[in-house]
């Protein structure tokens, strides 16, 4: 999934929060998005998870079913335990009978069952924290969204948040999570987004190589030669485009459009 030249602002003449962002995420793949609180961290999420679209710029290469964990999971509705899950796997597809065994699967898991009958209001923060963790993987998830899964969970539940993350990602799927409080170092060869100033600075999993987006003009005679030159001194090409063309972003592979390398 790649978001490409991301750009937020949530009023029309508001600040941007988000400004040029432009990262991806592979199949098999987790990151783990860092900065200060009101940096854009949480923005950056639910651009990726689809619950806000960017103002300017686009997400390509969405998996189907993204798995949805926010910060604070939404309690006051409603409903019982085991009826809120049950709805949220027949609004994820699943039938009336797979939306029982998956629900009675994460229910047993999580440790939820003495709440399956409890309403939604009554629960802690922790269990309830617990319930957005089992709604976004009743069905499971191309993209797994989490953020800051483990405020408010139990030391159990906490150690059981890598081992869903390392069963994600063992499915082929991808997994972005958001942390302050230093969890993520349960989750090795994790990709690193640092949130700062709008911008989002990408570490490769190593963690010895920051990797920055850098925008290079040069001559027309010579692209095809600087292009070669650059991908055989390791650097990757995002895009390529003539003088005349908009600076629209495309995925690399997809035909020539703006002149950026990495």
């Amino acid at each position: 999934m790649w978001l490409e030249d991301v750009w937020l602002r949530y009023h029309r003449r508001g600040p941007w929060v988000l400004r040029g962002a432009t990262v991806c995420v592979g199949p098999g793949e987790a990151a783990v998005v860092l900065g200060r609180n009101g940096v854009g961290k949480s923005t950056l999420l639910q651009i990726a998870a689809g619950v806000l679209r960017p103002s300017r710029g686009r997400v390509t290469g969405r998996p189907t079913v993204v798995g949805w964990v926010p910060e604070r999971f939404p309690a006051d509705q409603p409903f019982t335990v085991g009826g809120y899950l049950t709805a949220a796997g027949r609004v994820a597809g699943l039938s009336r009978a797979e939306a029982d065994q998956a629900v009675r699967r994460w229910v047993d898991r999580l440790g939820l069952g003495p709440f399956h009958a409890v309403r939604l209001p009554q629960l802690s923060k922790g269990t309830a924290q617990k319930v957005g963790l089992a709604q976004a993987l009743l069905r499971p998830p191309g993209l797994l969204v989490l953020d800051e899964p483990w405020e408010g969970l139990d030391a159990g539940a906490r150690e059981l948040v890598p081992e869903l993350v390392g069963e994600v990602l063992a499915d082929g799927g991808s997994v972005l999570v958001s942390d302050h409080r230093g969890e993520t170092v349960r989750l090795p060869g994790a990709r690193e987004w640092t949130v700062a100033d709008g911008s989002v600075l990408e570490r490769a999993p190593s963690g010895d190589t920051a990797v920055a987006v850098v925008e290079l003009a040069v001559p027309a005679a010579r692209v095809a030669d600087a292009v070669a030159r650059l991908r055989a001194d390791g650097h990757h090409i995002l895009r390529v485009r003539g003088h005349s063309d908009p600076p629209t972003a495309t995925r690399p592979g997809a035909g020539p459009t703006s002149e950026v390398a990495r």
